[in-house]
């Protein structure tokens, strides 16, 4: 057991105004340490169920709005929030804060934004104004009855053999496991990614380049990119398809740490960096040695995959989306939409089609299908039926999250009449964007364009 602790390679925490470490394992079991480097602030305000956390502020300056009052606060001053206390805090600052007893799921309940750092309706408030909600996140004794149901339903069903889910009883009942998952979670961000993660969506990315007329430029934007292995696998596949075109490819993610990490290309094998995950597990030792130049336990993206990438801290849900990127060839906008509120993901994919030229393409997978379904059919996009279902059951992260998260997939059932349009993740854009009945097209979106959900990784701090 160490008696001294140096910072972590890797963050606990990535939110909008802040990113943190967590230190240990410590040999004291009931106190979690971290080191938070704040540049606007905690992005919500929140209330603890049972966790006491104390702040020690380290450098900079800012306040903490505690129980409605502001405190300003500087070097050297200690802040203690007691539990059932709503708090938030802001400014540009280093603190090191400690959390009694260590945190847990459900401790903290998040109550509205923090306006230092997010403009906008919060979701979780709007979405508890629903009787349903409001129902399925009831609590009973401190426990929620709908918790234990899903648990229980759980352990059943994981015993069940995986080829039940393909009988019709059984998927209509995963359906209502899933759409209560649905309204049962908390909505958040995360940053997990892999390299070549959806292998058939690669695919299919090279053979419509592969059969792009000759031209001098293509213009693609990965959205949500995290700390780059999707933009690194897109740029490689797209350099190996065409090597004659010139690669203009523009990473956006939330996350500044996230976009420091990308930009840099620099990656652990042994360490998780941000993600908490292990971004290589599905690559070849041949595919990692054409990817990157390797010195020890690190490996760094080669020089000719990086030319090209432009990398910027943005949100996609921002109206100001078009203006910031400009037209596309090709937007590719995966597994993030997932981790908002359905109003939300929906503004925010009605948004991201703006940026797709006539007749260009847009990849997004990770999402409510029911709202892409939705979007798809009142945008008339043309979805892709080459590897559609390959497509769909290419990452076994999101299948296997199905149905007890809300980000899971819902297995691909051809007896649905609407099938080639739910399933499909790939669309061709052919119109400029037209009104779709209800005054949302996509020239006029930006003005109902809403933040994005709050970072499930920032709750601890």
């Amino acid at each position: 057991m160490p008696y001294v602790y140096s910072l972590p390679p890797s963050t606990a925490f990535d939110g909008r105004g802040l990113f943190g470490y967590s230190f240990g394992p410590l040999k004291q079991k009931d106190i979690d340490i971290y080191y938070i480097e704040v540049e606007k602030g905690h992005d919500t305000f929140m209330i603890s169920k049972k966790i006491t956390r104390t702040y020690y502020i380290l450098n900079g300056s800012g306040y903490f709005t505690i129980a409605g009052r502001r405190y300003d606060v500087r070097p050297g001053m200690l802040v203690e929030v007691p539990p059932k206390v709503e708090y938030s805090y802001s400014g540009k600052m280093i603190l090191i804060a400690l959390a009694k007893p260590r945190w847990f799921v459900d401790n903290d309940t998040h109550t509205k934004w923090n306006p230092d750092v997010v403009q906008g309706d919060f979701p979780y408030v709007a979405a508890s104004k629903c009787w349903l909600t409001r129902l399925v996140r009831s609590q009973i004794f401190g426990r929620s009855p709908l918790g234990v149901y899903l648990g229980l339903n759980r352990r059943l069903w994981n015993r069940l053999p995986a080829s039940f889910s393909a009988f019709g009883p059984i998927r209509l009942y995963g359906n209502f496991l899933h759409a209560l998952a649905r309204l049962h979670s908390v909505r958040g961000q995360a940053f997990s990614t892999l390299f070549l993660r959806n292998r058939p969506q690669l695919e299919l990315i090279g053979r419509l380049i592969e059969r792009r007329p000759n031209a001098d430029t293509l213009r693609v934007a990965v959205l949500g990119c995290s700390t780059g292995a999707e933009v690194y696998s897109v740029a490689w596949r797209i350099r190996t398809a065409r090597p004659d075109l010139k690669l203009i490819l523009q990473a956006m993610d939330i996350s500044k740490r996230a976009i420091e990490v990308g930009k840099c290309g620099v990656y652990s094998l042994v360490v998780a960096q941000v993600t908490n995950t292990n971004i290589f597990e599905r690559m070849t030792s041949s595919e990692i040695r054409e990817i990157f130049d390797r010195d020890g336990d690190e490996v760094t993206v080669k020089s000719w995959l990086k030319e090209g990438i432009e990398w910027c801290v943005g949100d996609a849900g921002e109206p100001n989306l078009f203006d910031t990127l400009g037209p596309q060839d090709m937007v590719i906008a995966n597994n993030f939409l997932c981790h908002m509120y359905p109003s939300t993901a929906e503004r925010c994919l009605r948004n991201i089609a703006r940026l797709v030229s006539p007749h260009g393409y847009l990849f997004v997978s990770g999402i409510d299908l029911d709202i892409r379904t939705k979007v798809a059919g009142d945008l008339e996009w043309n979805p892709l039926q080459e590897l559609l279902e390959e497509i769909h059951a290419g990452d076994p992260w999101m299948k296997d999250h199905w149905p007890w998260h809300y980000a899971g997939l819902e297995p691909l059932n051809e007896r649905r009449r609407d099938w080639r349009l739910r399933y499909a993740a790939a669309f061709e854009l052919t119109a400029a964007g037209e009104d779709n009945g209800d005054g949302v097209g996509r020239s006029s979106v930006e003005d109902r364009v809403s933040a994005a959900a709050f970072p499930v990784n920032a709750r601890r701090a």
